[in-house]
């Protein structure tokens, strides 16, 4: 069978990596000189309280040739025959080097293919679904590949960060640093395009900006695929949830930034990532 692996950017939560049988490898979260391994020394719950509550802005570090090849040997140890691996964008991230090292250097005789999805959070983490449901299927190598690379040129992300601070200050945040300044009540709408933050407006209010995220599901909901709203613990998730109910009949899988990306989208964030159809 052909295994998926992708990173902890991804943001699925625990029970779809295991349903799925994906394997993630962690990136490595720092605040200050305190070092943990992202999902393993580090939890969300912990991570947005460090965040929200401490003076030291974190910073993310991608995960080491020795944890691709660990995966790797994991995964060949348990029967597969061929490996996919679908890494956060390279345009905000190393990852991909260290994935692309290990690869190369896999002697098992198990042939491993690395992709730049140009993708992060859920957005990647639908991608990876999609590829490891055409795996579980009996999928080979090139047509897990081939469905890899489809999922990721359809994913698609529409948020409102409460602020662009911490994109500002992590350096993350590309095309979107035409939405900084102006007038302190303007709330940014942000998308994920060419691997890099995007502009995709703003307006005068909260309220209207989370009404533009459902108005963008409403537009689009013809032609997704998969949805899922990814979120760092908004006080109108609830009522979010509820009205997109109203204007997207489909499964819809909820999920929280985890630390690699909460580090640079902060807290009160929500939106949404789709795979187009």
């Amino acid at each position: 069978m052909i295994r998926i692996v992708t990173d902890s950017s991804c943001d699925l939560p625990e029970e779809v990596i295991s349903r799925y049988r994906i394997e993630v490898v962690p990136l490595t979260i720092r605040f200050g000189e305190e070092e943990f391994v992202d999902r393993e020394q580090l939890g969300a719950d912990e991570f947005w309280h460090r965040l929200t509550t401490g003076p030291v802005l974190p910073e993310t570090a991608a995960p080491s040739v020795g944890r691709f090849q660990q995966a790797f040997t994991r995964l060949v140890s348990a029967g597969a025959d061929g490996i996919v691996v679908m890494c956060i964008s390279s345009k905000i991230s190393a990852t991909i080097q260290s994935a692309t090292l290990a690869a190369e250097q896999l002697t098992a005789g198990v042939p491993a293919r690395v992709i730049d999805t140009g993708l992060v959070s859920a957005a990647l983490g639908l991608a990876a679904i999609e590829a490891a449901e055409v795996a579980a299927a009996g999928g080979s190598l090139a047509e897990v590949e081939a469905a890899a690379r489809s999922a990721c040129d359809r994913g698609r992300i529409f948020a409102t960060p409460d602020t662009l601070e911490y994109l500002r200050r992590g350096g993350r945040i590309g095309g979107a640093a035409a939405l900084i300044g102006g007038l302190l009540d303007v709330k940014p709408l942000i998308a994920f395009e060419d691997g890099r933050v995007a502009a995709a407006g703003r307006v005068r209010s909260r309220k209207k900006a989370l009404a533009a995220v459902l108005e963008h599901v409403e537009e689009q909901a013809g032609n997704i695929s998969r949805l899922c709203v990814i979120h760092s613990e908004p006080v109108e998730l609830p009522d979010f949830l509820r009205d997109l109910a109203g204007v997207y009949p489909g499964e819809t899988m909820v999920a929280r930034f985890g630390p690699v990306v909460g580090t640079h989208i902060g807290p009160g964030a929500l939106g949404v990532t789709y795979l187009v159809a």
